[in-house]
């Protein structure tokens, strides 16, 4: 090669070098395709709910109450025992009750002694009028003793019904005083659990303005759930809606009900002080009081035990769901949503999506997207960086 040549070639070497350096450090530096976080449309569960904090109460319970004053003489029973329908609870000192009875009885046979000596005399005074009316006939008598003794026959009649209305009301005395000599035994109403009992032996009860409570009784095979709803939830409710709810136990179980009664009107507030300068009353919340029951045969679940209740409002299985946070709710179009899918090219492209039941997290869809597509759920920032500079 002659010198000309070489040094052409040498001149276009040192030339095209820097534009390879440039051409490499430029697509180095370049800006690097986006990067985004996906999802795979897949099938599941999605349930609707409203979530609520309920009290467990037992579906029947009773108060039983001493409606007789008195000293305690003997309690048969304790927190706990099983009790019977009719079985002997409580004594109460009879002493003064039997001794009121027994004076009844005795003034109602005083009352009927007189008014079968009454009788007698009822008798003979209508036998005494007849003949009085025999004679008259005969015009054998004096108008005089007609007249008394037809005055005789109507103040027996009248002797009578008096002492007849004089029995009845002993009658019904009686009545009332052995009512209060029954009283002196408590029974128990229902068969249940003895909850409490909230007098000790020996101890004087005092039933003339109110009536104490002795103990008190529920069945516990049945429990009631008094649950607070809020008004923004409310309406989602309605009787034989299902629900499950779990204790704080922290065992996991689940209980299934359904919605037996949705109440009106919501719990009063307590009542505003009327002194002069108390403070604004404090806007809270409006709660509903929802009810269901529950079958405790087990005997799990106790009295103000706290339920974590979810009412289930909608529900679909074995659906294709997508995560709610990668849609985006077109306004004015209920159920409709718009959505990014990767397409063969890697690129993301827009799609309207209609979706049905919701949970907090996940939707049903019901049109737009089909299973095992990438639905783009986030765009990955940027982490390229440069090695060379300028």
């Amino acid at each position: 090669m002659s010198a000309p040549s070489r040094l052409f070639l040498r001149r276009s070497l040192l030339l095209a070098v820097p534009v390879v350096v440039l051409a490499a450090l430029w697509r180095w530096n370049a800006e690097p395709d986006p990067a985004f976080a996906t999802e795979a449309v897949g099938r599941g569960d999605v349930e609707a709910t409203v979530v609520a904090i309920g009290t467990l109460q037992p579906r029947e319970s009773v108060d039983v109450g001493a409606q007789v004053s008195g000293q305690v003489t003997r309690l048969h029973v304790e927190p706990g025992d099983r009790v019977e329908k009719g079985q002997l609870l409580a004594e109460i000192d009879a002493s003064l009750h039997q001794a009121t009875v027994e004076a009844d009885r005795a003034a109602l046979d005083g009352l009927r002694a007189q008014l079968e000596e009454q009788q007698a005399q009822f008798d003979l005074a209508r036998q005494q009028h007849q003949r009085q009316q025999r004679l008259v006939v005969d015009e054998a008598t004096r108008e005089e003793d007609v007249q008394v003794a037809a005055a005789a026959l109507k103040a027996a009649q009248a002797r009578l019904k008096q002492l007849r209305a004089q029995i009845a009301e002993s009658q019904a005395r009686l009545k009332g005083n052995e009512a209060q000599l029954s009283y002196t035994r408590l029974y128990a109403p229902i068969a249940g659990t003895v909850l409490g009992v909230d007098v000790k032996q020996g101890q004087t009860l005092n039933a003339t303005y109110q009536t104490p409570t002795v103990l008190r009784i529920a069945d516990l095979s049945a429990m009631t759930a008094w649950t607070k709803v809020s008004e923004a939830d409310i309406r989602q409710l309605k009787p034989g809606l299902g629900l499950y709810f779990t204790t704080l136990g922290g065992d996991g179980r689940r209980w299934h009900a359904t919605v037996r009664q949705i109440l009106p009107s919501p719990p009063l507030p307590p009542a505003a002080s009327g002194e002069a300068g108390a403070a604004a009353p404090v806007m809270k919340a409006v709660q509903y009081t929802v009810l269901f029951d529950v079958d405790n045969q087990d005997g799990e679940l106790m009295p103000q035990m706290t339920a974590q209740v979810t009412f289930v409002t909608a529900a679909a299985r074995g659906v294709l769901t997508v995560p709610l946070e990668a849609l985006q709710a077109v306004e004015g179009q209920v159920g409709l949503f718009r959505a990014r899918v990767l397409n063969a090219k890697g690129r993301p492209e827009a799609r309207e999506v209609h979706i049905g039941a919701r949970s907090r997290q996940r939707g049903e869809v019901l049109d737009g997207l089909r299973e095992d597509e990438q639905l783009v759920t986030a765009e990955l920032p940027d982490t390229h960086v440069a090695r060379f500079q300028w």
